[in-house]
């Protein structure tokens, strides 16, 4: 089965995190990467910073874009990567190993994909 699991952060990481704290994280994260290679996919990626965003919203004459996320969420979605695993447990066991979960405001939401 295949989930897509998406890193999510908040604006508040940065300035939470010592610098020396979160590159260590960072180095453990691209070793779970290379550790799980198996299940992952070629799907997958960082995304830019926020302030890269475009997003486009319904208008009252069609289709609008708009400078930047369009989200009222506090989460901010870092990166995603999709898993090819046998169920949802195998997915949340991979999930639980990676290591910027340590961050505080860090979460990953799991999501099958349809189809």
């Amino acid at each position: 089965m295949k989930y897509v699991i998406m890193f999510t952060t908040t604006p508040e990481l940065d300035a939470a995190v010592p610098p020396e704290q979160a590159e260590q994280v960072y180095r453990r994260t691209y070793d779970w990467f290379g550790t799980n290679r198996e299940v992952l996919t070629p799907a997958g990626a960082e995304l830019q910073p926020v302030t890269t965003a475009t997003t486009v919203i319904h208008g009252g004459d069609g289709p609008v874009v708009v400078d930047g996320p369009f989200s009222e969420a506090k989460e901010v979605i870092g990166g995603f990567q999709v898993i090819d695993v046998p169920d949802l447990d195998a997915a949340i066991a991979i999930v639980k190993t990676w290591p910027l979960l340590e961050l505080p405001g860090v979460s990953v939401e799991i999501r099958p994909i349809v189809g």
